[in-house]
């Protein structure tokens, strides 16, 4: 393949020392290199091993990085112009990474294997001399007696299950065991229901529903039509392999005070329930869980999440971005136009990139393929961060048929899609292509059409939180953009908006701002008033939901001057100030409301304006007033009690008075 040695000097901003045959005859050069302990980024991934073991054997401690500029950048029919995007390749993988977190899951080999006949107990035989071995067979029951009794065979129906690797509970109905007298088929006794199992690793053979949403991201469950004796079988050897300790990614970190699932028993934003594919977010009073034994790291709770309480850590949200401005910028500077953003995972996408530049005519030099864990991880924050560094278009790639429901992803796609409108980036600046067909790959990023790319490219190094950095993204592509429209209306569910108050219902209870997670809705401590900061809000409908007159509406919307402008006032009224000291304490509608329905509507306050004027003062003066004067609260002619006799004959009365005017 070409190398445009000048691209990549001047993208990565550093000489590149080239070989040609750095795995083989040069390979002690290598050696010499790695043991200089500088940064060392190697442009090959298929001998990454090899590598690695020789910088090991040269007692090299930093890290190697690997970028793939052969399959990804010089096999393909525009090599000759690949240049800029080896630049931008090379300098993607020198951004260092920070490590990831994981959690532990530890198994002893107990597995259920459930099933309807004999193929459930040939699994049993062949997972025996390796495993804690119970086989569990749903009625009815037609399987002949074991000649010896190796490992259990129960009789039952697996009514529900919960855990993971190493900690799964299965609730078993119509739960028997045989008995040995059995002769020619297998005889159980007295069935019962509400069994519990518990166990480390579940084989499912029973063909039917899965005991799990999202059955095939959940660790330790293991699936495989009885009808089919290879993938029984490809099951069976990956049981086999389940047993001791394990390291899993933790892929989200979670912050509960930054959660604005509930206040005080009301419900507001449940954007990560409604999405999590597995089950593993929870409720948890006022904030969720996440499980992070059964989380499987699609990530769409962390895009979602408008307060960044969730956050992605493989890589974190800022980091990503990060690599993703090394790689523009290098593209830029190395001379590269039109870049696209090819977005893709490792199983699915890397194998059809590989495929395309082996057998096809590989990514056209403008595409830049970016790996992530999950395609669904993507956040708002990243797409406005590309399109403000240069990008003209993303692609995101996807399987024709999802391992998991991408409601989450496409509820980003339909948000970025009117900011970039509104922000005058015309055409299809963002879609998913969804195919499982290197060719049909290649197809669709060679009809990407050529696009304006942003007239003022940004360069800002993203630090922080997750809507620290989804901010400063949006206030960047807010500068870069053709047209930097102040406002831009948003779908419902935006994480982003206005609240708007019915100022004539509004008694400024102030109900809403100790509902308020993030401090968008304000009070005075000075004086009766509401203020708004939009910056600050999420769009969680914890005010609205709270507020007991409901004259609290949501309007979605981004507005780019909200960061720089002051809380606005959504409603204000005058204080009402004690009678007797002069300090104000109350809103003075509210305190004439209520003193107004008490004269008229309360027997303890009819007609005594004494009782009233204590209404008007404030708590030290009521106080006061009562210790000097000897305030009795029940010294008032009482009033007479109601029996159900005296219910009764009124209701006759009424019932008499009726009849005589008709």
């Amino acid at each position: 393949m070409p190398l445009d040695l000048d691209a990549v000097r001047r993208g990565c901003r550093g000489e590149p020392m080239t070989a040609t045959e750095l795995c083989r005859a040069e390979l002690d050069r290598f050696r010499a290199i790695a043991a200089k302990e500088t940064p060392l980024t190697v442009g090959c991934t298929q001998q990454a091993a090899l590598f690695s073991e020789a910088a090991a054997e040269a007692d090299r401690a930093s890290p190697i990085q690997f970028a793939n500029i052969r399959e990804s950048a010089g096999w393909s029919s525009e090599a000759a112009r690949t240049g800029p995007k080896m630049a931008a390749l090379l300098a993607a993988a020198a951004e260092p990474m920070p490590s990831e977190p994981f959690v532990e899951l530890k198994s002893d080999g107990v597995i259920l294997i459930c099933g309807r006949d004999e193929v459930a107990v040939e699994a049993g035989n062949l997972l025996k001399d390796h495993l804690d071995v119970t086989v569990l067979i749903e009625p009815p029951v037609a399987i002949g007696p074991p000649r010896i009794a190796e490992f259990p065979v129960a009789k039952g129906k697996v009514r529900n299950a919960k855990g993971h690797l190493g900690a799964f509970e299965v609730m078993v109905d119509d739960f028997a065991m045989p008995a040995p007298s059995s002769r020619g088929t297998l005889v159980f006794g007295s069935s019962r229901n509400d069994t519990r199992s518990n166990c480390d690793i579940i084989l499912d053979l029973t063909g039917g529903p899965a005991f799990f949403p999202a059955a095939d991201l959940r660790d330790g469950y293991l699936r495989a039509d009885p009808n089919h004796p290879a993938a029984m079988l490809r099951a069976v050897l990956k049981a086999r392999d389940l047993v001791g300790r394990f390291e899993k990614p933790r892929y989200v970190a979670f912050d509960a005070g930054r959660c604005a699932h509930s206040r005080s028993q009301v419900t507001g934003c449940t954007r990560c329930l409604d999405l999590c594919p597995t089950g593993a977010i929870t409720p948890a009073g006022d904030h969720v869980a996440v499980d992070a034994n059964i989380c499987a790291g699609c990530g769409q709770c962390a895009a979602a999440c408008p307060t960044g309480a969730a956050s992605y850590a493989l890589p974190p949200e800022d980091a990503m971005m990060r690599k993703l401005r090394a790689m523009l910028l290098a593209y830029r500077e190395a001379g590269g136009e039109q870049a696209i953003v090819l977005l893709h995972d490792d199983s699915h996408g890397a194998p059809l990139i590989d495929s395309l530049a082996r057998f096809g005519e590989g990514l056209p030099a403008r595409v830049l393929p970016f790996a992530v864990n999950e395609i669904t991880q993507l956040g708002l924050e990243f797409v406005a961060a590309g399109f403000a560094y240069g990008a003209v278009a993303m692609r995101l790639l996807l399987r024709a048929r999802p391992r998991h429901d991408v409601t989450g992803l496409m509820q980003t796609l339909g948000l970025a899609g009117p900011i970039l409108d509104g922000l005058g980036f015309g055409g299809t600046r963002i879609a998913t292509i969804e195919t499982d067909d290197p060719e049909s790959l290649g197809a669709a990023l060679r009809a990407i059409p050529s696009l304006p790319a942003a007239p003022r490219a940004a360069s800002f190094r993203p630090v922080g939180r997750k809507r620290d950095v989804l901010r400063f993204a949006l206030g960047e592509l807010h500068r870069a953009a053709p047209l930097p429209t102040d406002i831009i209306a948003l779908p419902e569910g935006a994480p982003f908006g206005a609240v708007e108050v019915d100022d004539g219902g509004c008694t400024l209870c102030l109900s809403c701002v100790s509902a308020c997670p993030t401090g968008a809705l304000r009070d005075d401590p000075e004086r009766p008033m509401l203020r708004f900061a939009e910056d600050a809000c999420v769009q969680c409908g914890l005010c609205k939901a709270t507020c007991p007159e409901q004259v609290i509406t949501l309007r979605p919307q981004l507005d780019f001057s909200a960061g720089r402008a002051p809380a606005r006032v959504l409603k204000e009224e005058e204080p009402f100030c004690c009678i007797r000291c002069g300090k104000p304490f109350g809103v003075k509608s509210t305190i004439e409301r209520v003193v107004a329905k008490l004269e008229s509507k309360h027997w303890m306050y009819a007609g005594s304006s004494r009782r009233l004027d204590i209404i008007r003062m404030c708590d030290d003066c009521r106080v006061a007033v009562a210790a000097e004067e000897g305030f009795d609260p029940h010294a008032v002619k009482r009033q007479p009690a109601r029996t159900t006799d005296d219910y009764l004959r009124e209701q006759e009365a009424q019932g008499r008075n009726s009849g005589d005017d008709s």
